[in-house]
């Protein structure tokens, strides 16, 4: 077996692992992996957004994409064997949502190069013991990934994801490397009023999921004049329950308390604020709307501001738009930013 087939076939193993985990968590079998239980439940003591729930999710879609179909699939436009020397890849990982990392680690492997990673104090558990199994599956892999707790060097390149203000700083320490330096984004998603009640479900899904941190969150929704919420509000109330997340609560009564104080105009269920604001990143329980004239127009609008957008959802099959309730269920060929990872790593 070559030493690419080897390391797909431990990806493969990976995805069969996660997936065995997440069934038999749900079902409370008592054969469960103990120790990655114990991890899971270290994280979510360790970053109280990382709820079993959240965390479980990001393991079932890392298991549902690490296929053989899907891995060659994906990589069958790529030339993966002209890496002759492999290079060390820094990447400085987020930790807003469980595993935000798992991609660029994926592809800087799978191109043949060697990861150096930097993980977030916010998500340092799930990783380390996903290599763990894949270096057993591959004991090739382990003097391929390190990881570093304080100042990264010895790189050839870097992938760093992070805020707009870690950004800066990123471009002034990594800005003689070759890299990917990815800052904030949101995702937005167009109504047109003649939704079903299960596409607005499925919305709820791309607003809520990871308590509306990732970047392809749903943090914006442009809606038509004269626009009903009915609809719109009866649907969120399958995610009522969120309030009862203390952290999420906190962020509810705080900016409820600082809108009603500012005299500002909003909407409320107990449990979601909607504010009428032309920015696109609204704080935690809050979802910003405007409205718009034609859709002509709002397509002109949303191209000028493609550089802060991740995502754009709508029920119109429109090219690079997704699908209602699919934000959180990218495909491997998704790359953040719309920047191609692996053409990146090959042309190193």
């Amino acid at each position: 077996m070559t030493p690419y087939n080897q390391r797909i076939g431990a990806f493969v193993e990976l995805g069969k692992y996660l997936t065995d985990f997440c069934e038999k968590c749900y079902a409370n079998d008592d054969s469960i992996d103990l120790e990655f239980k114990e991890v899971v439940a270290r994280a979510e003591h360790e970053n109280g957004w990382f709820t079993q729930e959240n965390i479980l999710y990001a393991l079932r879609e890392w298991g549902h994409l690490l296929t053989q179909e899907n891995l060659e699939d994906w990589l069958l436009g790529y030339n993966l064997k002209s890496v002759e020397s492999p290079k060390t890849i820094g990447i400085v990982m987020a930790g807003n949502i469980p595993l935000v990392g798992f991609h660029d680690f994926l592809c800087v492997i799978l191109s043949g190069h060697k990861v150096l990673a930097k993980l977030s104090s916010n998500d340092k558990r799930l990783l380390p013991h996903l290599v763990k199994f894949l270096i057993d599956k591959d004991s090739t892999l382990e003097e391929r990934i390190t990881f570093v707790d304080g100042k990264m060097e010895g790189f050839d390149a870097v992938i760093a994801t992070g805020s707009n203000n870690t950004g800066r700083y990123f471009e002034y320490y990594f800005g003689q490397k070759p890299h990917i330096i990815r800052k904030n984004r949101n995702s937005v998603a167009i109504l047109t009023g003649k939704e079903t009640h299960e596409e607005l479900v499925a919305l709820g899904e791309d607003i809520f999921r990871y308590y509306g941190l990732g970047c392809r969150n749903v943090s914006k929704i442009y809606i038509p004049a004269g626009y009903n919420f009915e609809p719109f509000f009866k649907a969120m109330y399958t995610y009522g329950d969120i309030i009862h997340q203390h952290k999420y609560a906190n962020n509810y009564d705080y900016n409820k308390a600082v809108y009603l104080m500012s005299d500002f105009k909003i909407l409320d269920n107990e449990f979601l604020i909607l504010k009428e604001e032309e920015a696109l990143s609204s704080p935690i329980s809050v979802l910003f709307y405007s409205y718009y004239g034609s859709e002509e127009n709002l397509h002109k609008e949303l191209d000028a501001l493609k550089d802060q957008i991740q995502c754009v959802v709508s029920n119109q099959y429109k090219d690079g738009h997704v699908g209602f309730g699919q934000t959180q269920k990218p495909r491997l060929n998704d790359y953040a930013d719309g920047i191609d990872t692996m053409e990146f790593l090959l042309r190193l």
